[in-house]
Protein backbone atom coordinates (compact mmCIF):
# COMPACT_ATOMS: atom_id res chain seq x y z
CA UNK A 1 0.00 0.00 0.00
CA UNK A 2 1.12 3.60 -0.51
CA UNK A 3 -0.61 4.95 1.87
CA UNK A 4 -0.85 3.42 5.66
CA UNK A 5 -4.48 2.39 6.77
CA UNK A 6 -3.97 1.26 10.29
CA UNK A 7 -2.59 3.05 13.12
CA UNK A 8 -0.65 0.83 15.98
CA UNK A 9 0.06 1.84 19.64
CA UNK A 10 1.43 0.38 22.63
CA UNK A 11 1.48 1.77 26.41
CA UNK A 12 1.13 0.12 30.02
CA UNK A 13 0.29 -3.13 28.08
CA UNK A 14 -2.40 -2.37 26.45
CA UNK A 15 -2.14 -1.97 22.33
CA UNK A 16 -4.44 -0.29 19.95
CA UNK A 17 -4.99 -0.76 16.17
CA UNK A 18 -7.04 1.18 15.07
CA UNK A 19 -8.42 1.66 11.19
CA UNK A 20 -7.51 4.45 9.65
CA UNK A 21 -8.47 5.38 6.68
CA UNK A 22 -12.35 7.61 7.50
CA UNK A 23 -14.78 8.22 6.26
CA UNK A 24 -15.69 4.53 5.74
CA UNK A 25 -12.87 2.34 6.60
CA UNK A 26 -13.69 0.15 3.69
CA UNK A 27 -11.97 -3.36 4.12
CA UNK A 28 -9.74 -3.83 1.16
CA UNK A 29 -7.43 -7.18 0.41
CA UNK A 30 -4.27 -4.23 1.00
CA UNK A 31 -6.31 -3.30 4.69
CA UNK A 32 -6.76 -6.94 5.64
CA UNK A 33 -3.24 -8.13 4.88
CA UNK A 34 -1.73 -4.84 7.17
CA UNK A 35 -4.65 -5.63 9.79
CA UNK A 36 -2.85 -9.16 9.75
CA UNK A 37 0.53 -8.11 10.28
CA UNK A 38 -0.26 -5.87 12.84
CA UNK A 39 -1.68 -8.84 14.55
CA UNK A 40 1.14 -11.44 14.10
CA UNK A 41 3.53 -8.94 15.46
CA UNK A 42 1.42 -7.41 18.62
CA UNK A 43 1.04 -11.45 19.30
CA UNK A 44 4.70 -11.96 20.01
CA UNK A 45 5.17 -8.51 22.11
CA UNK A 46 5.14 -10.68 25.88
CA UNK A 47 4.41 -6.96 27.09
CA UNK A 48 1.28 -6.88 25.97
CA UNK A 49 -2.34 -8.18 28.14
CA UNK A 50 -4.99 -7.05 25.88
CA UNK A 51 -5.67 -5.27 22.19
CA UNK A 52 -8.29 -2.37 21.97
CA UNK A 53 -9.46 -3.15 18.39
CA UNK A 54 -11.28 0.28 16.69
CA UNK A 55 -11.71 2.94 13.89
CA UNK A 56 -11.09 6.73 13.32
CA UNK A 57 -14.03 8.88 12.35
CA UNK A 58 -17.70 8.41 12.00
CA UNK A 59 -17.64 5.19 11.46
CA UNK A 60 -16.33 1.78 12.31
CA UNK A 61 -16.36 0.11 8.68
CA UNK A 62 -18.78 0.34 5.93
CA UNK A 63 -17.20 -3.36 5.22
CA UNK A 64 -15.31 -4.94 2.36
CA UNK A 65 -14.62 -3.82 -0.93
CA UNK A 66 -17.18 -4.43 -3.16
CA UNK A 67 -15.78 -4.48 -5.97
CA UNK A 68 -12.86 -7.00 -4.89
CA UNK A 69 -15.95 -10.02 -4.91
CA UNK A 70 -16.51 -10.13 -8.31
CA UNK A 71 -15.41 -12.50 -10.12
CA UNK A 72 -12.04 -13.91 -10.45
CA UNK A 73 -10.80 -11.73 -7.11
CA UNK A 74 -13.73 -13.40 -4.50
CA UNK A 75 -10.92 -16.46 -4.87
CA UNK A 76 -8.32 -14.82 -3.03
CA UNK A 77 -10.36 -12.39 -1.04
CA UNK A 78 -12.65 -14.61 0.95
CA UNK A 79 -9.58 -16.95 2.44
CA UNK A 80 -7.64 -14.16 3.28
CA UNK A 81 -10.57 -12.30 4.90
CA UNK A 82 -11.24 -15.68 6.90
CA UNK A 83 -7.41 -15.58 7.79
CA UNK A 84 -7.62 -12.00 8.87
CA UNK A 85 -10.86 -12.87 11.06
CA UNK A 86 -9.31 -15.90 12.28
CA UNK A 87 -5.83 -13.58 13.35
CA UNK A 88 -8.72 -12.07 15.56
CA UNK A 89 -9.95 -14.83 17.50
CA UNK A 90 -6.59 -16.59 17.83
CA UNK A 91 -5.46 -13.16 19.12
CA UNK A 92 -3.43 -14.39 22.23
CA UNK A 93 -4.74 -11.65 24.30
CA UNK A 94 -8.38 -10.18 25.34
CA UNK A 95 -9.71 -8.30 22.27
CA UNK A 96 -12.02 -5.43 22.90
CA UNK A 97 -13.76 -3.83 20.02
CA UNK A 98 -14.96 -0.59 20.51
CA UNK A 99 -17.49 0.62 17.44
CA UNK A 100 -19.05 4.01 16.11
CA UNK A 101 -20.83 4.57 13.75
CA UNK A 102 -21.57 2.35 10.97
CA UNK A 103 -20.39 -1.09 11.77
CA UNK A 104 -21.50 -3.18 8.34
CA UNK A 105 -20.46 -6.46 6.06
CA UNK A 106 -16.83 -7.29 6.81
CA UNK A 107 -16.52 -4.81 9.50
CA UNK A 108 -19.47 -6.54 11.80
CA UNK A 109 -17.88 -10.14 10.56
CA UNK A 110 -14.52 -8.76 12.16
CA UNK A 111 -15.33 -7.42 15.07
CA UNK A 112 -17.75 -10.59 16.17
CA UNK A 113 -14.30 -12.37 16.12
CA UNK A 114 -13.53 -10.25 19.19
CA UNK A 115 -13.84 -11.42 22.97
CA UNK A 116 -16.27 -7.68 23.79
CA UNK A 117 -17.89 -5.77 21.91
CA UNK A 118 -18.58 -1.86 23.39
CA UNK A 119 -20.49 0.48 21.27
CA UNK A 120 -21.36 3.68 20.73
CA UNK A 121 -24.95 5.17 20.90
CA UNK A 122 -25.08 5.88 17.25
CA UNK A 123 -23.43 2.36 16.05
CA UNK A 124 -25.03 0.41 13.85
CA UNK A 125 -24.73 -2.99 12.75
CA UNK A 126 -26.26 -4.96 9.87
CA UNK A 127 -24.97 -7.35 7.20
CA UNK A 128 -26.56 -6.10 3.53
CA UNK A 129 -24.92 -8.79 1.42
CA UNK A 130 -28.18 -10.81 1.02
CA UNK A 131 -29.45 -7.37 -1.01
CA UNK A 132 -26.68 -8.47 -3.10
CA UNK A 133 -27.16 -12.10 -3.53
CA UNK A 134 -24.88 -12.93 -1.28
CA UNK A 135 -24.38 -14.14 2.42
CA UNK A 136 -21.17 -13.54 4.82
CA UNK A 137 -19.50 -16.54 5.07
CA UNK A 138 -17.88 -15.72 9.14
CA UNK A 139 -21.50 -14.13 10.44
CA UNK A 140 -22.89 -17.40 9.52
CA UNK A 141 -20.56 -19.00 11.74
CA UNK A 142 -20.19 -16.21 14.58
CA UNK A 143 -23.58 -14.40 15.21
CA UNK A 144 -25.20 -17.43 16.37
CA UNK A 145 -22.03 -18.09 19.07
CA UNK A 146 -22.22 -14.26 19.60
CA UNK A 147 -26.40 -13.72 20.18
CA UNK A 148 -29.53 -15.19 20.24
CA UNK A 149 -30.46 -17.75 16.93
CA UNK A 150 -33.10 -15.22 16.19
CA UNK A 151 -31.43 -12.17 15.52
CA UNK A 152 -28.61 -13.81 14.07
CA UNK A 153 -31.15 -15.27 11.22
CA UNK A 154 -33.22 -12.11 10.96
CA UNK A 155 -29.44 -10.25 10.60
CA UNK A 156 -28.60 -12.58 7.67
CA UNK A 157 -31.98 -13.04 5.96
CA UNK A 158 -33.24 -9.43 5.91
CA UNK A 159 -29.63 -7.55 5.89
CA UNK A 160 -31.51 -4.95 7.68
CA UNK A 161 -29.14 -3.54 10.66
CA UNK A 162 -30.08 -2.97 14.53
CA UNK A 163 -29.36 -0.26 16.49
CA UNK A 164 -26.69 -0.19 19.13
CA UNK A 165 -29.14 -0.85 21.97
CA UNK A 166 -31.01 -3.92 19.74
CA UNK A 167 -27.12 -4.89 19.75
CA UNK A 168 -26.94 -4.95 23.76
CA UNK A 169 -30.30 -6.56 24.34
CA UNK A 170 -28.99 -9.68 21.73
CA UNK A 171 -25.83 -10.39 23.58
CA UNK A 172 -24.16 -8.80 20.92
CA UNK A 173 -22.90 -5.73 22.75
CA UNK A 174 -21.26 -5.65 25.92
CA UNK A 175 -22.07 -2.20 26.67
CA UNK A 176 -23.67 1.07 24.60
CA UNK A 177 -22.61 4.58 26.00
CA UNK A 178 -22.82 8.02 24.57
CA UNK A 179 -20.21 8.17 22.00
CA UNK A 180 -18.33 11.04 23.71
CA UNK A 181 -17.79 8.28 26.73
CA UNK A 182 -16.85 5.53 24.26
CA UNK A 183 -12.49 5.76 24.49
CA UNK A 184 -12.65 6.53 28.19
CA UNK A 185 -15.13 3.44 28.60
CA UNK A 186 -13.01 0.70 26.46
CA UNK A 187 -9.82 2.28 28.40
CA UNK A 188 -11.23 1.77 31.49
CA UNK A 189 -11.88 -1.91 30.65
CA UNK A 190 -8.60 -2.41 29.10
CA UNK A 191 -6.85 -1.03 31.83
CA UNK A 192 -8.81 -3.56 34.25
CA UNK A 193 -7.78 -6.33 32.13
CA UNK A 194 -4.37 -5.35 31.65
CA UNK A 195 -3.68 -5.25 35.99
CA UNK A 196 -3.74 -8.95 35.82
CA UNK A 197 -0.93 -11.62 34.94
CA UNK A 198 -0.01 -11.72 31.32
CA UNK A 199 0.57 -15.61 31.35
CA UNK A 200 -2.95 -15.86 33.46
CA UNK A 201 -4.40 -13.80 30.54
CA UNK A 202 -2.90 -15.55 28.02
CA UNK A 203 -3.78 -19.02 29.15
CA UNK A 204 -7.60 -17.83 29.59
CA UNK A 205 -8.02 -16.85 25.89
CA UNK A 206 -6.14 -20.33 25.28
CA UNK A 207 -9.08 -22.10 26.83
CA UNK A 208 -11.99 -19.78 25.35
CA UNK A 209 -10.45 -20.72 21.93
CA UNK A 210 -10.73 -24.26 22.67
CA UNK A 211 -14.02 -24.02 22.41
CA UNK A 212 -13.89 -22.70 18.56
CA UNK A 213 -12.54 -26.41 17.60
CA UNK A 214 -15.76 -26.92 15.60
CA UNK A 215 -16.17 -23.22 14.63
CA UNK A 216 -12.97 -22.93 13.22
CA UNK A 217 -13.79 -25.98 10.61
CA UNK A 218 -17.22 -24.24 9.75
CA UNK A 219 -15.47 -21.13 9.25
CA UNK A 220 -13.47 -22.76 6.12
CA UNK A 221 -16.69 -24.50 5.16
CA UNK A 222 -18.84 -21.05 4.76
CA UNK A 223 -15.97 -19.97 3.04
CA UNK A 224 -16.08 -22.99 0.33
CA UNK A 225 -19.88 -22.65 0.30
CA UNK A 226 -19.31 -18.92 -0.89
CA UNK A 227 -16.80 -19.54 -3.24
CA UNK A 228 -17.63 -22.81 -4.81
CA UNK A 229 -21.23 -22.53 -4.61
CA UNK A 230 -22.66 -18.76 -3.91
CA UNK A 231 -20.38 -17.76 -6.26
CA UNK A 232 -21.41 -20.22 -9.54
CA UNK A 233 -24.60 -18.43 -9.59
CA UNK A 234 -25.81 -15.62 -11.77
CA UNK A 235 -27.37 -13.83 -8.80
CA UNK A 236 -24.46 -13.42 -7.35
CA UNK A 237 -22.83 -12.18 -10.02
CA UNK A 238 -26.21 -9.58 -10.87
CA UNK A 239 -26.64 -8.45 -7.20
CA UNK A 240 -22.80 -7.61 -6.73
CA UNK A 241 -22.92 -5.31 -10.11
CA UNK A 242 -26.10 -4.00 -9.58
CA UNK A 243 -24.44 -2.41 -6.57
CA UNK A 244 -21.46 -1.03 -8.25
CA UNK A 245 -23.56 0.36 -11.22
CA UNK A 246 -25.85 1.68 -8.22
CA UNK A 247 -28.89 0.27 -9.68
CA UNK A 248 -31.50 -2.13 -8.74
CA UNK A 249 -30.40 -5.94 -8.78
CA UNK A 250 -33.30 -8.22 -11.03
CA UNK A 251 -33.03 -11.87 -9.78
CA UNK A 252 -33.47 -14.86 -11.82
CA UNK A 253 -36.67 -16.35 -10.90
CA UNK A 254 -36.31 -20.29 -9.86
Amino acid sequence: MTEIALRTTVADGIARVMLDHPPLNVLTRDVLAELRQALRSLAERRDLRVLILGASGKHFSAGADVAEHMPPVFRDLIPEFLETVLAVVDFPLPVIAAVQGRCLGGGFELISAADIILASEDAIFGHPEIKLGVFPPAACVLLPVRCHWGVAAELLYSGEPIAAAHAREAGLARDVVPLDRLDATVAALAERIARHSAVALRLTKRCLRETWLIQREMLWRAGRIYSEDLMATEDAVVGLAAFLEKRQPVWRHE
